[in-house]
Formats: C-alpha cells, structure tokens, sequence
C-alpha cells in the first residue's frame, strides 16, 4: 500500500464522504487526517482533524493548503444533486468548478508531489449514452448544468495539476446505500417515503418522478473500495493524469428497483408521478451504463454488493433513521423549551 502521511478529504461530511474518511482512518492509521469544513459545518468523523475554510474562498484554501501541505487529496465536495442543480446553476458552477480550481491551484503551489483524486461522474459523458455502454474513451458530451460543471473541473485539475504529482478522475455511476437520506436521489427518496409509511406517519402513497429510466447503479461501499485500491495503485498508474469508469455495467431500470423496494415493505405501498419530480426531457437520459473494465484491470476491482444488498441496506437505514426521528424532534423541543426557561421575560 502507498504510504502517505498528510491526507485532506473534501466534501468528508457527506454521505459519500462519511463511508470514506471511515475507510481511509482504518487503510492509513498513522497518518496525520484532516477534513475540510465549512465554517459552520459539524465534523462528519472524529478521526479527521478539522480544516475549516470556504472552498469558494481562494485566499482561505491557498493558506489552508500551505499550512497542511497534504500528500494525498481526495475531492469529494461539491452539489452532488442534477436536480438540484438545475436550480442553482451559478452555486453549482461556484462550487463544483470553481471551488476545484482554487484546489488545485493551491495544491501546484504548496505540494506539486501530490496524488489528487477527484470524484467526477459517469454524466460527463452525456448524450454519448444513446450509443450504449461507455467506456473511458467515449466523447464528453453533458446535457445539464452539473455534468458540464463537472466536466470543466477535469479540464481545471488536469491543466493546473503539475506532473509531478498524480492525478486520479474517477467517473461513478450513481451510488447508493446506507447513510444516504437526501430525498433528492431516487432511491434514497423511495426508501425515505416506504419507512415513513410503515411507521403510519404519513399516507402509504409514494410520490415519484420518471420511473422508466434505467440507471447504471452501485452500492456506495463498492465505489469507496474503487477509490482506495486507486489511492493504492496512484504510483504506478502509467501517467500523470489517469481516467477511471467506476461502474456496474448493468443498467436497471427505476420502476423495477422500487418494484423491489415495495416488495421489501411491510405495507401496502400505492406510488402516483409527482410531476414536480419531473426533469426537462432534454437534460435526462433514457439509460445509463458504463465499462468498467479498465479500472478492474488496474486494481482488480470488482462490484462485490448485488442491487437487492443495496436496496435492503438503504430500507433499513431508512427505517432506523425513521425511528431515530421522533427522539431528534423530542430533544430539540427539550432544548427549545430550556432555552426559552433561561430568557428573561
């Protein structure tokens, strides 16, 4: 395994990022860890030290960086949600592009030795998915505001980055599983509402957008494995800037897998289209699937969670997360309540 002694994760309080930093504090026990956080943000794990600065703020990252000095940089943050995005097209431009372009250049400043992985995505191949199952050589051609952020930060990080240091672009496919509670991802949202209905909060009806899409899908856990046998191989990839497909291969299709999710309810489950749900038809794709096959030859990796692992973890989060919640509401009214006992009147 390649030793390295300073790490920073970026977008390490998230749902990718939680499994990762977990991953990452049992691969590299002995090295000095830290977590980029914005000011504001809580910690997502306690074995990462925090690093708080603004990735928007280029003065706050250049200093940060010159202070920590990391050999190994994994870049995770930035607006995950193509939904969201499509809403917030200059904050994910900021964040996705122009926060990985402050990275960077700080990183060619202060550690131009360093190995750079940055998690992209599968969508920077867009339109290219009419022609089928794509490997890492297919054109580049995104539809939407994410993928086209996402793209311009690979050019960023490809031309800023010296060769002295490696740099690592994985391309996932979506990725689900345990700890991801966002209801602006599909499965996390079908997960979210049949835990809801099961525990008789809200009405059994699922509300959905577009269900005949079929997406390539893996476990989250398989993608964080993909990250660190790449962080482990960084050195002897045979270039400076290296492309990586992580995927299943296997595209499913939206309506079977919460078919799949209902029959692992333990109630009666009605589904209606929420056309607020919806996405513009041209920035949607009908199926998307990639080759991984260059990154199992460069690691030996290989998927090792079916769908149903996947879908029955996420249920299950769901449900604890469920049963967590009327807890997390009654400490905060005990909260509130104290708070307001200590006011003056």
């Amino acid at each position: 395994m390649a030793a390295f002694e300073r790490i920073l994760v970026t977008g390490g309080a998230g749902f990718v990022g939680g499994h990762l930093c977990a991953a990452l504090a049992k691969a590299y026990p002995q090295a000095a860890r830290a977590m980029l956080l914005r000011p504001g943000e809580c910690p997502g794990h306690d074995a990462f030290a925090a690093a708080v600065a603004d990735l928007v703020d280029e003065a706050a990252i250049d200093a940060l960086i010159a202070r920590l000095r990391p050999d190994l940089i994994i870049h995770l943050a930035g607006q995950a949600s193509i939904g969201q995005a499509l809403h917030a097209a200059e904050l994910t431009w900021r964040v996705n592009f122009h926060g990985s372009f402050a990275l960077a250049a700080a990183v060619a400043r202060h550690c131009p030795t360093a190995t750079f992985l940055f998690a992209s995505t599968a969508a920077a191949y867009g339109a290219s998915f009419r022609d089928g199952i794509l490997s890492e050589d297919a054109p580049l051609r995104p539809v939407d505001v994410y993928s086209r952020s996402k793209v311009a930060a690979e050019c960023a990080l490809a031309d800023l980055l010296p060769s002295s240091g490696r740099l690592i672009i994985a391309r996932p496919v979506n990725h689900s599983g345990p700890g991801q509670r966002n209801r602006n991802f599909a499965l996390a949202s079908f997960a979210a509402q049949i835990a809801a209905i099961e525990s008789g909060r809200v009405a059994p009806l699922i509300k959905v957008g577009d269900l005949s899409k079929a997406r390539d899908f893996l476990d989250v856990r398989d993608v964080i494995d993909a990250y660190l046998r790449l962080i482990e191989k960084a050195r002897d990839l045979p270039a400076s800037v290296s492309i990586f497909n992580v995927a299943s291969g296997t595209p499913h299709r939206l309506e079977a897998l919460l078919e799949r999710l209902r029959g692992q309810s333990k109630a009666q489950v009605d589904v209606e289209v929420d056309p607020a749900l919806l996405r513009p038809g041209g920035s949607d794709l009908a199926s998307v699937a990639c080759d991984a096959t260059k990154l199992a030859e460069a690691t030996g990796w290989r998927p090792r969670h079916e769908i149903d692992d996947t879908l029955q973890a996420l249920l299950d989060d769901a449900r604890a997360a469920e049963a967590q919640a009327p807890k997390d509401q009654a400490v905060k009214a005990q909260a509130a309540k104290t708070q307001a006992d200590k006011t003056p009147s």
